[in-house]
């Protein structure tokens, strides 16, 4: 009986997407996202100011068949390594229907996809992946095969895809549907490229439509008994040894590539034990998650970027702007069971505010009057004279007795948030520094 309701369900999707009642939902979900307009302008201000009159003429489009999605805007997103992300940003209407199909076809493929599957679907998180790769780990399996698949969302192919999609959706007209949405092509530098393949990360339907894709790599790697953690395209497979996860590496590369078409970047890809191994920003390290390194280092590099020498901006304004930031990073790196490597962030963060405070005071006369008024001893003090450089005094007694740990958490009523488990361990004097 459920099969026969999931039946007529599906043999409806079409009529669904062309309801304005189903529109509307695909736009609230447009507007909870916000987002920049495509290449027609409109924002979604502009859209939802005459909002009946924007759906009603996608629904006459749709049932019509005179709706041609617009090209993507193609927006380049810096790595934090190096290189960028290629980011397509499709029209405010184009999303509405985008938003609206996925509405509609997530429930279609979501009941078969892998439970080892954990990217962008409903009721998963990026933690849920990292603590079930270390189950695994402490399992038995503390060899990792770690493969990289090179501009995966750019090499999705597109016959491919709406023949894997047509095992599920017997209505024509969605996959026709679909495949003018891959096809649309992209603007760039005001030329239109067509789309031969892939399809540009930014737009609501392109998590579903990859994870429909690697869907059949999980569905592999399942028949062949390996265990695994997947969040979109980054896959860490688990072996017992370093020969099996060599084997493993070669086999499920030539599968990728003669398989899915897809291509496996060898320079980023390895075989390694589970320390050695970055997976959604985190490490296992002896059955343990921590931050990976890069991780780490990038935390450090943003919290230089947002405590910058010789800034016109007050405290409380950069105060400000680094609870905005270090609130959502720690609350992601919480899952680490390294408590300590967040304490080393948050002592960096006071380093560098407590550098800053030393070159305020512009004169070294001016620098021991402050430090005496807050309660430094002279002798203490005297610091302030010594040939040392700000970066240098700032981690000097002297001034971190004049400013304490403290005195950060309640300067002008900001505070550098922290969750509240953490709280004693931010005067942190030594730090294990993990791979």
């Amino acid at each position: 009986m459920n099969d026969l309701n999931q039946h007529i369900e599906e043999t409806r999707l079409f009529e669904n997407l062309c309801s304005t009642l189903y529109l509307n939902v695909g736009f609230e979900q447009v507007k909870k996202n916000k987002g920049k307009p495509g290449i027609d302008g409109v924002t979604l201000a502009d859209f939802d100011a005459r909002l009946d009159e924007e759906l009603s003429r996608l629904q006459q489009e749709l049932i019509n068949w005179t709706y041609q999605p617009a090209p993507v805007r193609r927006v380049e997103i810096p790595k934090p390594h190096g290189g960028v992300r290629l980011l397509g940003i499709p029209t405010v209407r184009d999303r509405v229907v985008q938003a609206t199909l996925k509405l509609l076809l997530e429930p279609v493929f979501e009941p078969h996809f892998s439970p080892h599957s954990y990217g962008f679907r409903p009721g998963r998180s990026q933690h849920q992946a990292v603590q079930a790769a270390q189950t695994i780990i402490t399992g038995g399996k503390p060899y990792v095969v770690d493969i990289d698949l090179s501009k995966f969302f750019d090499r999705i192919h597109h016959d491919r895809l709406i023949s894997r999609m047509g095992q599920r959706i017997t209505d024509k007209r969605i996959l026709r549907l679909i495949g003018l949405t891959l096809r649309s092509g992209i603007m760039i530098n005001g030329i239109v490229v067509r789309s031969e393949e892939g399809t540009m990360q930014g737009s609501p339907l392109s998590p579903l439509l990859s994870n429909i894709v690697l869907d059949e790599l999980d569905t592999e790697l399942e028949k062949r008994g390996l265990a695994f953690c997947r969040f979109a395209d980054d896959c860490n497979i688990f072996v017992k040894s370093q020969k099996a996860a060599e084997r493993v590496m070669g086999t499920i590369s030539q599968f990728i590539e003669g398989k899915l078409k897809l291509k496996v970047n060898r320079e980023k890809s390895q075989v390694a034990r589970s320390e050695k191994v970055k997976f959604l920003g985190f490490t296992v390290v002896n059955g343990t998650i921590a931050i990976a390194r890069k991780a780490l280092q990038t935390a450090m590099d943003k919290v230089k970027a947002l405590t910058p020498r010789g800034t016109h901006k007050d405290l409380e304004t950069t105060l400000k702007s680094i609870n905005q930031w270090y609130e959502g990073w720690a609350n992601y790196y919480s899952l680490s069971q390294y408590p300590a490597q967040l304490g080393k962030i948050e002592a960096h963060i006071r380093r560098r505010l407590r550098a800053r405070l030393v070159d305020q005071q512009k004169r070294r006369r001016f620098l021991y009057r402050t430090l005496i008024k807050r309660g430094v001893s002279p002798k203490a003090a005297a610091v302030a004279f010594t040939h040392r450089k700000r970066w240098a005094l700032s981690k000097t007694v002297a001034v971190s007795r004049a400013y304490p740990n403290k005195w950060f958490i309640e300067a002008k009523g900001q505070t550098i948030r922290s969750d509240q488990k953490l709280a004693h361990w931010f005067d942190v004097t030594q730090w294990v520094y993990l791979t």
